[in-house]
Order: structure tokens, then C-alpha cells, then sequence
């Protein structure tokens, strides 16, 4: 071997420090861990801190794998873990300055409360790891301090309003849009009601994706109840899995609901007196500009007339090269007066996005948590440390109330924000917010009813008390999309005046693409077109003609038109002008998708529940629902698309009622099961109740727990 290149290995071996340096006590925490008859973990603590112990410990305990992974994201140790892809999170961990922020601001903007709780929540991992260290992934990565947990938080903020879309782009071949430039007037954008038409319900991934938000109030309900739904839909393995759990301290929090690995607060669900969900919204919060550079020195910029130097700092990334060997990587880090700088080979732009360097988030989801009231709640929301998400919420007074959140950028009149910006004038810099106040918001309409499935807040309610869009500049970025489950939770709710909690539940779990959503255009544009001389056409389009809409598990239509629409030739044949070029390429899509299901299955109308499936490990069943249902399976399909796999929609999902009196009950269920590990007995204890729509019973005091515990332990036991 050379010898220099031996030299090279030999400075490159890792060398990392034992975590047993770091011992944690673990009796300090009072804090005991109860078990039900599902494997959810209730945190009982005496503080609030004792609770972030045992969460940290519990959560560990079922799923420390992704826990880890999550760890490494926000610490930019992924490079050590996965080799280059991880690299390159590690880069953007650095670019945004997320641990610098957090170094710098952890004392003064988080409360010392909360400072406790992320403490105790760090030290929790740390102690199932020293518990437990041959489940240990990765030398080097525990201990974690509360500053980590913190800048977990904090990193994942802005990747929900599409930061990682925006920085993506800038590393694509050529340039990919216009650079605006200011203009006495702008062309309009679509309208709430030129929505409806099946072009803008499309979005890049197929049938859009997201969450569920329902609140019912007294007016509505047929007993005087409240209704609240919590139905988050992301990704059902990795680091935004959903997890349930349910924490009670002797200092007031007391909280059942949903939170990733890596968080020490729970993010949506409820108390006994309140409780809210989010679904992910789209407001315009990313701005990137193109800048000038000076031809004589490629580090400055123009800007007002004036050329800037860019503000400079080297990195170093570790990059896994083998199991005990990494390379050290050098990296650049830029920065205009605009934020982030990437050079690309098509130009040199920055990115402005909103609440860069907040590193709040924990802080207003804990103060949610322990909100008692409506007043206390809103003071919390108020805080904009979380920087978008549209909040539902409901309480057991009877209020409801649906808030478009985000904090969203006072921008310049005359530009096309959806375009590139020119970086050489401030008047393009953005420095100031929309007012809490002036965002969308609804609360107590008399209609009693809100909603947000990941449409428009526009159409948060139904009649005049929903937000107008006319009151509102085109420069915030307000979406104007319309999902399947928002025409279908107003279709459904709006013609219910007396809702009973069952119907409520009904609701939840509905089937069935409503009669404005494209699907529909789609299936009458193939059915009136000419008729077509294949013979496989011909019977794909009997089928077709039968389909009612519907996502049953029985239904033999279903495979078929929704695998068909759900295709880019669908979305593409759908955006044309000349419909006769939109009728052959949605029947070419037809006949394509036939031909798999006849080449796979020996014909065309198979069940839906024979292609739509779930799978976990050795587990595998068959579902109903699907993309935009509002029991949202989204599918992933096989490499030929003769099967489709569920990995995304309805995860851990909370029905919430406070009867008459105020008192709170609630059912819940999720898509797996509580652990990760398959050997347990909660891996896949829940997929039943996905199968057939159906829910647990959510355990909340002390004696219904009790009569349902598995087993009681404290942390290490």
C-alpha cells in the first residue's frame, strides 16, 4: 500500500468519546411509566421535568432507531451515519445556523420551565442508552443536552412550509424561474371559486396530501356536545412518524396526543379542558433572490447601488467513508443581507425565509399544552414561534375556532412573488409581518362548524362568515387549493345540522370523492368522448361507468379510476386546453392501467382492498379508503404499479367530545401499533382497527388506566 495514503487512513480513523462519561441519575426523576392494554405510555411525574424523563425514556424504549436518526439530523452527524446523503443534510443543518441559534438564544427566549423539561427530556435518551448500548447506532452521538433537543424543534420549522423545496431547485441544471420584475399591476391568481377547476387541485406528487382538522361546537351537535378531530397524515415510518402518548405532572400537565421522536412536548391533541390539531398549510414564507455579483470580485454583490461583500464562513463535514473511517469534507457557507447564499452554475442566489433564527416553537407548543383556557391558548398561539400550520381548535366552554396560521412576510406591491426576486434593491427585502390579527381566522361562527383538510382558508366554514379571499394581497401567497376532503367535509357537514357523535365518526372515515372534485371531470370527459375500438378500452370503460366514487374495500371500480387519475398522464391530460388531446391521453392512461390489472390479476375489476394495502412486516391486510379521502390512505405503488402500498395518511388520530357538562372523553387509533420493534406485541396490534374504521377507547385518568395497565415501571427497571 502507499504510504501516504496509509498516513490519510490513519489521521481519517474515527476516534469518539464513551458515553459512560456521562452517567446519568436517574432516581433524581420521579417519574413512573404506565403501560395500557395497547402499549400507550402515560408519563406520570411530580414536575414537568420528571415527565420529559420518562417520555424521553418511553418513546426510546419503542422506537430509539429513529430517535437516534432524529438526534443526528439536528446535531449535523448524519454524514457519520449514512456517508455523502447524509452530507448534504448536515450542509443545510449548518447553512440555516440552527445550533448557532440555539447556542445563542436557548437562555433567553425559552423559559426556564421549558428549559428544565428539554434538560430532563435529553437526559432521558442519554439513560437508555447507557441502559441500553448495543442499540446504540452511532459512537459519539449521546450524550444529547437540552440545546439539542431545541434545535430538533427548531430545524424541522421551516421544512413543513417548503425551505428544502426552494433550496432543491437552486441545484437543478438550469434555472427554473423568471426573476420578477416590479410592475404598476400583476394578472390575478385563481380565485376561490376558478379553484374548483380540476387543473388547481393538482399538485406536483399526484392527489394532495396532508391532515384532517374538524371542530364542532354546541350549535351544531345534537346534544350539546363540542367535537374535535385530530387527524394528522404524514409519512408512517421515520422521523415524522407519529407517536401517541399521554403525560400528567403534579404542575398542571396533563395532556394526551401526538408528538415525533426527538420532541419533549406534545404537538397536537388534548387536555381536559381544550385541545387543538394542525394540518400543513401553504402559505408563500420563502422568497429567493437572484443576485448581481461584481465581475471583478465574485465574493460581493450589488445591493441599493452599492457592492456588498458576502459574508463567509468554512466548515468542515465528516462524511462516513467505512464502519471506522470518515473524510473530512470543507465546505462554504455564504450569506447576503438577505439570508442563505447558494452559487449555482446558473447564478448566485440567496433565500429569505420567515422566522429565521426562532427558535421558539417548543416553547409555544408547551405553552398550548398547558393552556386551560381559550384566552390562554390564544395568548400561546400568539407567540408565532411555530411559523405556519393551520390551527384547529375546540374546548369544553363550546368554542371552536380555525386559524390560518403563518408568519407571513409584508411584501412590496408590483412584484410576482412566486417568481425569482431581484436581490440589488431593498425593495425587495422584506423586514416586518402580517399582524396575527389580519391572518384568516373564524372563530364561533353561528354555523358551529370548522374545518381545514389542506385547502384554502377560505373555505374554513361554510357561509358568510368565512374569511374572503378579496380581503387579502396577492403578495402573502395565501393558497387558494381545494382538496377532495374539504368538498366532502362540506358536502357532509353542512347538510347535518344535528350531528351525533356517531355521525361524527362516520364522517371521519367517509369513502367517497365528492361530486366537484376532478375525478369526476375526468370520468365524464372518458365516458362522453368517442367510444373506443379496443376491446380492453371497451371493458375498462363499463367499469368505469360503474364506479360510484367510492374507496370501499369491496368496491371493483375503484382500482381502476384511482389508479388511473392518479397518474401524471391524468394530471397532465387534465391541464389541457384541446379536450380531444385530454380524452386520448386520460384513455391511453385507462388502457394502461387495465392492461396491469388483467396482466396481474386475470382481470380488470379486482376489490380495492385485493390492490390497496397495508404492510407490516409478516402483517398484511387490505384497506379502504385512499389519496384525498377523507380516510386518507395514500398509496406507494410497486415498481409496476400492480399493487399499491399504504405509507402515508391517517396516522395516530384522536376523536375528541366534551359532553354538555364539560367533561372529555375521546377514541383514538393509529396504523400500526406502538412499538417498533416486531418482536413486540404492540408492532402491529392496531393495523385491525385501520382495516375495519373502527377505534380504542383514549385512557385519561388514573383508574381507567389502571384497569386497563399492562405494566407499571419506573425508567431503567
Amino acid at each position: 500500500m502507499n504510504r501516504s495514503f496509509t498516513i490519510i487512513v490513519t489521521v481519517l480513523m474515527v476516534t469518539v468519546t464513551s458515553l459512560s462519561a456521562h452517567a446519568v441519575d436517574a432516581s433524581k426523576y420521579d417519574v413512573r411509566i404506565l403501560r395500557d392494554n395497547w402499549g400507550v405510555p402515560h408519563i406520570y411525574g411530580k414536575t414537568d421535568a420528571d415527565v420529559g424523563f420518562g417520555l424521553a425514556y418511553a418513546h426510546s424504549e419503542d422506537n430509539f432507531k429513529i430517535m437516534q436518526e432524529s438526534l443526528m439530523t439536528s446535531r449535523g452527524m448524519m454524514g457519520l451515519y449514512s456517508g455523502q446523503s447524509g452530507a448534504l443534510t448536515d450542509y443545510i443543518v449548518h447553512l440555516l445556523g440552527t445550533v448557532e441559534a440555539v447556542e445563542e438564544k436557548y437562555e433567553s427566549d425559552l423559559s426556564p420551565e421549558l428549559r428544565a423539561v428539554l434538560e430532563a427530556y435529553a437526559e432521558g435518551v442519554n439513560f437508555y442508552g447507557e441502559t441500553h448500548p448495543d442499540e446504540i447506532l452511532l459512537e459519539g452521538l449521546l450524550p444529547v443536552t437540552g440545546k439539542d433537543i431545541a434545535a430538533g424543534f427548531a430545524f424541522r420549522a421551516p421544512f413543513f412550509f417548503g425551505l428544502d423545496r426552494a433550496v432543491r431547485e437552486l441545484y437543478g441544471d438550469e434555472r427554473r424561474k423568471e426573476v420578477s420584475e416590479k410592475k404598476a399591476s400583476l394578472p390575478g391568481e385563481f380565485t376561490v371559486a376558478e379553484a374548483f377547476d380540476a387543473a388547481h387541485h393538482f399538485v406536483s406528487q399526484g392527489m394532495p396530501m396532508g391532515s384532517n382538522g374538524t371542530s364542532v361546537s354546541p350549535n351544531r351537535s345534537s346534544d350539546g356536545s363540542t367535537f374535535l378531530l385530530v387527524n394528522p397524515h404524514l409519512s408512517w415510518e421515520g422521523q415524522t412518524a407519529w407517536y401517541e402518548v399521554h403525560v400528567h405532572s403534579e404542575e398542571g400537565w396533563n395532556m394526551t396526543g401526538g408528538l415525533f421522536p426527538g420532541s419533549a412536548v406534545i404537538t397536537l391533541g388534548h387536555n381536559e379542558n381544550l385541545g387543538w390539531t394542525h394540518t400543513v398549510n401553504a402559505p408563500d414564507l420563502v422568497d429567493t433572490y437572484v443576485l448581481e455579483m461584481n465581475p471583478d470580485n465574485p465574493d460581493q454583490y450589488k445591493f441599493d447601488g452599492e457592492w456588498l461583500d458576502l459574508e463567509k464562513k468554512q466548515i468542515s463535514l465528516k462524511v462516513k467513508v467505512t464502519e471506522k473511517m470518515f473524510m473530512p469534507v470543507r465546505r462554504e457557507l455564504l450569506y447576503s443581507i438577505h439570508g442563505p447564499v447558494i452559487r449555482a452554475d446558473h447564478g448566485v442566489y440567496a433565500i429569505r425565509y420567515a422566522g429565521r433564527g426562532d427558535i421558539r416553537s417548543a416553547e409555544q407548543w408547551y405553552r398550548m399544552n398547558k393552556a386551560t383556557n381559550l384566552e390562554e391558548f390564544q395568548k400561546a398561539v400568539r407567540m408565532q414561534g411555530v411559523h405556519s400550520f393551520n390551527t384547529i381548535y375546540a374546548d369544553k366552554e363550546g368554542n371552536i375556532w380555525s386559524l390560518y396560521n403563518a408568519l407571513i412576510p409584508k411584501r412590496a406591491e408590483g412584484y410576482d412573488w412566486q417568481q425569482y426576486l431581484p436581490g440589488n434593491t431593498s425593495d425587495t427585502l422584506w423586514t416586518e409581518y402580517l399582524p396575527f390579527d389580519d391572518l384568516p381566522q373564524v372563530l364561533n361562527p353561528k354555523n358551529g362548524f370548522v374545518q381545514n383538510n389542506n385547502s384554502t382558508p377560505f373555505l374554513m366554514t361554510f357561509g358568510p362568515e368565512a374569511p374572503r379571499e378579496e380581503d387579502f394581497s396577492k403578495t402573502l401567497g395565501i393558497e387558494t387549493r381545494i382538496t377532495n376532503r374539504t368538498l366532502r367535509a362540506l358536502e357532509l357537514f353542512e347538510a347535518d345540522e344535528s350531528i351525533t357523535w356517531d355521525e361524527f365518526v362516520a364522517y371521519k372515515f367517509d369513502l367517497f370523492y365528492s361530486k366537484d372534485y376532478f375525478v369526476v371531470k375526468a370520468k365524464n370527459l372518458l365516458l362522453n368522448g368517442p367510444e373506443p375500438e379496443e376491446p380492453i378500452a371497451k371493458e375498462a370503460m363499463a367499469i368505469l361507468r360503474a364506479w360510484d366514487l367510492g374507496t370501499q374495500p369491496d368496491n371493483t371500480s375503484t382500482a381502476l379510476a384511482v389508479t388511473t387519475f392518479n397518474s401524471t398522464a391524468s394530471r397532465n391530460a387534465l391541464n389541457l386546453e384541446d379536450k380531444s388531446e385530454s380524452y386520448t391521453l386520460l384513455l391511453n392512461a385507462l388502457i394502461k392501467t387495465a392492461q396491469t390489472l388483467k396482466d396481474h390479476y386475470g382481470r380488470i375489476d379486482i376489490p380495492w382492498e385485493q390492490f390497496n394495502r397495508l404492510k407490516r412486516g409478516d402483517v398484511e391486510v387490505g384497506l379502504g379508503g385512499g389519496p384525498d379521502i377523507l380516510h386518507c390512505v395514500t398509496p406507494r405503488y410497486n415498481e409496476d404499479r400492480s399493487k399499491s402500498y399504504a405509507r402515508h395518511g391517517d396516522g395516530v388520530t384522536f376523536l375528541v367530545a366534551w359532553d354538555k357538562d364539560g367533561k372529555v372523553s375521546s377514541r383514538s387509533f393509529q396504523q400500526y401499533g406502538q412499538s417498533m420493534h416486531e418482536d413486540s406485541k404492540h408492532w402491529a396490534d392496531q393495523v385491525e382497527l385501520i382495516r375495519t374504521r373502527t377505534t380504542k377507547p383514549v385512557l385519561f385518568t388514573e383508574a381507567d388506566i389502571r384497569a386497563n395497565l399492562e405494566r407499571e415501571y419506573r425508567p431503567g427497571e
